[in-house]
């Protein structure tokens, strides 16, 4: 008769589960919208530039259907009111299935910030990648009525200093 071993004798461990695919939420946490959400400048007594960048812009070019990619900068001297980040980002996502002409969606895009906003100052650089040889730049702004800016301080040149001589 043979002798049962204390490892035969253990119970077998549960078959692993099949890994299981994870489920899309009922309520996404972002979705893409039209809504540009504003806050009160912090620092309405200052003029100030709000810089975005934003790499990964997408729309459709609305003759053909194929994708159109373009790094946006949004330089903004704001008054009164910011635009809030994560309604930017919803915004610009927001372009991603529609048709658009480069030109028009910068233009629309510097509309819906003035229009949210009224900054004292914006200038957005749609810089757009390479599409049939060639790169297309569209560069749109808006100067509030009688908003002058400061003049330009012009500092002394020093050299960059590293800590090495």
């Amino acid at each position: 008769m043979a002798k049962k071993t204390a490892a035969a004798a253990a119970p077998k461990p549960p078959a692993p589960e099949a890994p299981r695919q994870r489920q899309k939420p009922a309520a996404p946490p972002s979705a893409p919208s039209k809504q540009l959400d504003v806050f009160p400048n912090p620092q309405a007594d200052r003029d100030y530039v709000i810089q975005f960048q934003v790499p990964e812009f997408t729309c459709h070019c609305p003759l053909t259907g194929q994708p159109d990619f373009a790094h946006f900068v949004i330089d903004m001297i704001a008054d009164k009111l910011c635009v809030e980040l994560k309604s930017l980002k919803m915004y610009m996502w927001s372009y991603r299935h529609e048709g658009a002409f480069h030109e028009k969606v910068t233009n629309d895009i510097l509309s819906d910030i003035v229009r949210a906003t009224q900054p004292r100052f914006i200038r957005i650089s749609a810089r757009w990648y390479v599409r049939g040889g060639i790169y297309t730049n569209v560069v749109a702004e808006h100067r509030k009525k009688g908003w002058k800016p400061e003049p330009v301080v012009q500092l002394p040149a020093h050299p960059h200093a590293t800590g090495m001589l």
